[in-house]
């Protein structure tokens, strides 16, 4: 059993853009600082996603089985218990920790608790049946809706309307994306409409940038990458809807990117864009999906 393993069950290329979602939830929540607090829910949230990636892997043993039979648990890498084990420990550990934060911040532990059991919750509730649900994609997206929660309760105790309002704008993001990643072990598309779901927050960047007007860099540029990155949905031999996938993850830094622009804090909207050009770098050595 090698490293390499470990960390392509966890998908750990696509981590920067959970870290964006931190800058972005503690933007939005008025919290935003270098302090421990921040590097403490980069690692909170860090556990709960691979976690539920490992997770992932396990309860699709047996589809990967026939579909992807490279992956670590089919092809005898590693035991279905032992990534059983590891993922519900991230994500009961992430929890314990998300209260630890709320105690030291001085907010409600309870809040924060009970969002990030919500989180881990709706994560396994994903893994255990996305392949048979046709709403597996607003499940996908709840579960990045609910890092901005339950980090928006561990640091301040409350959801504030920008929280709210971005993590909306997040779920539109995922959805789209969720649904060409059901698609990429076949390559194709069955239906294009629910990709209509990624100019959602083009269009709520286009409101923000009225009040902020440095949100517009940041708004050009998640446009173009998303146009960039559709490209290859194209029909024809062309086409690599898993080429698409990874690319519109690492737009999920870009997002957040512009909605941190939007508070003013143009250094933490560069680093969210630095994070994104990391998480494209990270998939070229550890695949992404």
């Amino acid at each position: 059993m090698t490293l390499g393993v470990w960390l392509r069950l966890g998908r750990v290329s696509n981590l920067p853009t959970v870290w964006s979602n931190v800058l972005a939830t503690l933007a939005l929540s008025g919290e935003l600082s270098f302090s421990s607090r921040t590097f403490a829910l980069w690692g909170i949230f860090s556990l709960y996603y691979v976690g539920g990636m490992y997770l992932n892997d396990a309860f699709d043993r047996r589809i990967d089985a026939v579909q992807r039979p490279d992956r670590p648990i089919p092809s005898g890498q590693v035991s279905a218990g032992v990534v059983f084990a590891i993922g519900y420990a991230g994500l009961g550990l992430g929890t314990l920790l998300l209260g630890l934060v709320a105690e030291s911040a001085g907010v409600s532990v309870l809040r924060a608790v009970a969002s990030g059991v919500a989180l881990a919750i709706t994560i396994i509730g994903y893994d255990l049946y996305h392949k048979q649900n046709p709403l597996s994609p607003l499940v996908m997206g709840l579960c990045r809706v609910l890092v901005y929660v339950a980090g928006a309760f561990a640091v301040s105790g409350a959801l504030p309307p920008a929280v709210g309002w971005g993590a909306a704008a997040l779920l539109c993001h995922l959805i789209g994306l969720s649904y060409a990643a059901k698609q990429e072990a076949f390559n194709r598309l069955t239906r294009v409409w629910p990709l209509a779901f990624l100019a959602a927050p083009a269009v709520y960047g286009a409101y923000l940038s009225l009040g902020e007007p440095w949100v517009r860099p940041f708004l050009a540029l998640l446009v173009l990458w998303g146009v960039y990155s559709l490209r290859f949905l194209r029909p024809g031999p062309q086409r690599s809807v898993p080429g698409a996938v990874v690319r519109l993850i690492a737009g999920i830094a870009l997002l957040d990117a512009t909605l941190i622009a939007a508070t003013g804090a143009l250094g933490w909207a560069l680093l969210a864009v630095l994070l994104a050009a990391a998480t494209r770098l990270f998939q070229r050595v550890i695949p992404g999906t």
